[in-house]
């Protein structure tokens, strides 16, 4: 599959044919022997012992030879600046791949919607020791970005390159987070990040920004936003989500931290090849990291200065790269990869931050023991649908058992309640009949009457 080139940006764009290449060749030849002929007779007719010295500074400039194929970079115009969508600064975008045929819809859907002008943004992937489909993904979704109608949304060069560097460690969460893994990991994944960067980088670059491919979320704006620090090289910080049963939510890269005693200590206590990596008990160092400094509701400006930096997100400046830095695919420092160019950087005396409070989302990928834990959730929720279907079946079973006679209990409650009315209206007209006699009786007796018990003679008291 290959992209429409009416939709790609070649970085010859505005060059010469074959046949005009050659004409202006012997243009060119012809231009400099008559140079050379007027030199001579200069000499010859003014008595000069001295021939005019034939320099290219004493050439007039490329664009007034009319050399379309010849360029000419001021490097100091492409140093990079806190602004560089108002200056029209170039940025080489790169993404390594590697079995990332699943993941780069996700790329390109927050590509597609990144605010920094897309026509100052080339394109460069190196796809390596794939298993998958990527290739053929990444065809296709470059097909439909280039093809945009809305013209603003094509990039601008766009470079595949394929190349494979032997990686053996699997793509799985535990075999490339495993600590042996970790080494020869880290330098090989160096290697491919020096290729990339050697065969793509352009001297109109003004800046190199690296990215994964498995990003979750990410700010539509993140391009400006690390622009407008205008630091050498800068990262965000990096989370990633987890189930509920996880905590929701966890630190991602480690790889960003600053430099600790204990972690110089360990340095000078491992030999010479030895690269450490962060975040395993195996390299006790005790470094603040970038990523346990996070405050949800923190200034997303705020700066912390590094030593060493992760992959997943990074902002420099084309000039760290052309005044020597790269990623060491050895172990300088004790490091190697993104963590050895951070301080790499450093040793040169550049500015390296990572934004704390600037968070971007990795994707959740499950290690082994939540997977073993996920297998162990999904065969309880196995028993419960069992247990629900066999209790479903057992209550079946037992109501089948029993006549329904509610609707003849409903019948037989309506007329105990009505009976039950009856009496108590019977029983209250008796008992008010029966109050009634006896206020009668009393009012005929009166007050004053005594009544006498039988068998008992009056006796009169007389008073003495």
């Amino acid at each position: 599959m290959t992209l429409p080139k009416s939709n790609m940006f070649d970085r010859n764009q505005g060059g010469i044919s074959p046949s005009t290449r050659k004409t202006l060749g012997l243009i060119s030849v012809f231009g400099t022997a008559l140079y050379l002929c007027l030199s001579v007779l200069s000499w010859v007719f003014s008595g000069d012992l001295a021939l005019v010295p034939f320099t290219t500074s004493s050439l007039p400039p490329m664009a007034d030879l009319g050399l379309d194929s010849v360029h000419h970079y001021d490097l100091a115009d492409y140093t990079g600046s806190a602004r560089g969508q108002d200056h029209n600064e170039r940025v080489l975008f790169l993404v390594p791949l590697r079995d990332a045929a699943a993941h780069l819809p996700m790329l390109f859907a927050h590509m597609d919607k990144m605010t920094y002008p897309h026509v100052l943004i080339d394109l460069a992937f190196l796809v390596s020791d794939s298993k998958d489909d990527t290739m053929g993904v990444l065809l296709k979704e470059l097909n439909t970005l280039q093809s945009n109608r809305d013209v603003s949304k094509r990039f601008g060069s766009i470079e595949i390159f394929e190349k494979d560097f032997g990686q053996a460690v699997g793509q799985g969460f535990s075999d490339r987070h495993g600590f042996e893994a970790q080494g020869p990991r880290r330098k090989l994944m160096a290697r491919a990040r020096n290729w990339l960067l050697s065969v793509a980088l352009r001297p109109d670059h003004s800046w190199v920004y690296w990215r994964d491919a498995d990003v979750e979320k990410v700010p539509t704006t993140i391009m400006e936003d690390l622009m407008s620090h205008d630091k050498d090289v800068i990262v965000p910080n990096v989370w990633r989500p987890l189930p509920d049963w996880l905590g929701n939510e966890q630190p991602y890269d480690l790889n960003s931290w600053k430099e600790s005693d204990a972690g110089l200590r360990l340095a000078d206590t491992l030999d010479e090849d030895a690269v450490i990596v962060e975040g395993y008990a195996e390299y006790a160092t005790w470094r603040p990291h970038l990523a346990y400094l996070r405050d949800p509701f923190g200034d997303i400006h705020v700066e912390m200065e590094l030593d060493g930096i992760g992959g997943v997100s990074i902002l420099a400046k084309a000039a760290v790269f052309r005044h020597g830095a790269h990623f060491p695919a050895f172990s300088f420092q004790k490091h190697a990869e993104t963590e050895g160019f951070g301080k790499m950087c450093k040793r040169m005396g550049m500015s390296v931050v990572g934004l704390p409070h600037y968070t971007i989302w990795h994707i959740y990928e499950p290690s082994d023991d939540d997977l073993r834990h996920m297998e162990w959730m999904a065969q309880q929720d196995e028993l419960r649908e069992k247990e629900r279907v066999l209790k479903e079946a057992h209550d079946k079973v037992w109501l089948s058992g029993f006549d329904n006679v509610k609707e003849e209990w409903e019948r037989e409650r309506e007329l105990i309640l009505k009976n039950v009315e009856l009496d108590f209206d019977v029983h209250q007209k008796v008992r008010a009949k029966k109050a009634e006699e006896q206020s009668a009786k009393a009012r005929i007796v009166g007050p004053e009457e005594e009544k006498v018990p039988a068998g008992k003679p009056e006796v009169a008291q007389k008073a003495v």
